[in-house]
């Protein structure tokens, strides 16, 4: 197959480059800045982006799948209009050009946290409502791009959706979020962990998920790609089973953590990087949905998330081999 990604140079985007070019399959990836997650890969690049249409048709022009990741990703809480140009314009603006160049199946990558989270005590799964109204504006950008992609599929686009949980795993050159969280733990620099915790998946098992979606996923349906909830504070004790790292940290009440928040963020900007924590990361930790239900992927595209322990040494493994540690 010739398959088209945006946002390939991604975490979850080089690992399914990988997967595909291993399987004898062509690749065609739009490229806006980074590169080096791809380097060494035998795959067809295309400098562009999503608001740049000419570069879209370059990018889909004889392809039979498009898989599209591209986003931004913000927890910052500001109306940042790149957020939302890329994630809900650059949305319509491939899909206007599927409209003139179709192909055999679109697979959209959203969020977790598109969908309404509430209520906590029942399982969340692929029936929740998009979250159109979420005081993240991240959240709103991913529910109304899937509202974008829904409309398209109802006017005849073969198109389905996506929507992954926190994901950790190797090939996380960025690093990504979690990968940086993961790295400050292993070296003791993290300044604190807080009580909540999040559903953590393996990229190797979202891009499992993904290929079978290609022949196995139905078209309009939702299939929701999580793995294990797991605390902070456990998640770090898994960790000091594979790195040399305290596992007795401290553990912060979340009124604390939010009174440093500001400090942190002038840390971060001292040192031109994203903080870990800010007021809407913490949260997104504090009332993350436990009960994230992959029954659907499961039964349907034969879905089977790895064990947290597993995922976790393959990632430290990965950074030590790597350099990051």
């Amino acid at each position: 197959m010739h398959i088209a990604i945006t946002g390939g140079s991604g975490h979850i985007g080089s690992n399914l480059c990988r997967w595909f070019i291993a399987s004898g399959h062509s690749v065609r990836v739009l490229i806006n800045r980074t590169q080096k997650s791809l380097e060494g890969i035998p795959l067809e690049k295309v400098s562009g982006n999503l608001l740049d249409k000419k570069s879209l048709e370059l990018l889909v022009d004889g392809s039979d799948v498009v898989i599209h990741l591209a986003a931004t990703i913000s927890i910052r809480g500001v109306a940042d209009r790149d957020l939302l140009a890329i994630n809900i314009d650059g949305t319509r603006n491939l899909l206007d050009i599927l409209k003139k160049i179709p192909v055999k199946r679109f697979i959209h990558f959203s969020s977790i946290h598109a969908l309404v989270q509430e209520p906590f005590d029942e399982i969340l799964d692929e029936s929740r409502m998009l979250a159109l109204n979420d005081h993240i504006l991240y959240n709103r950008s991913k529910a109304l791009s899937e509202q974008i992609v829904m409309e398209a599929i109802r006017d005849g686009l073969d198109g389905l959706i996506i929507n992954p949980t926190s994901v950790v795993g190797p090939y996380d050159f960025a690093p990504s979020l979690m990968g940086r969280a993961i790295i400050q733990i292993c070296k003791n620099k993290l300044p604190g962990l807080v009580a909540g915790g999040y559903d953590w998946v393996d990229v190797r098992d979202i891009v499992s998920g993904t290929v079978s979606a290609i022949d196995r996923g139905r078209a309009g349906e939702r299939y929701l790609l999580s793995g294990k909830w797991v605390a902070l504070p456990d998640l770090v004790k898994i960790i000091s089973r594979y790195y040399n790292t305290k596992n007795d940290w401290t553990v912060l009440p979340y009124w604390l953590a939010e009174l440093g928040v500001p400090f942190l963020k002038a840390y971060a900007w001292l040192r031109h990087a994203e903080p870990l924590y800010t007021s809407e990361s913490l949260d997104i930790i504090k009332h993350s949905h436990r009960m994230i239900s992959c029954d659907k992927a499961r039964k349907e595209l034969g879905y089977d998330p790895r064990p947290i322990e597993e995922t976790l040494k393959d990632t430290i493994e990965w950074f030590k081999n790597n350099g990051y540690l």
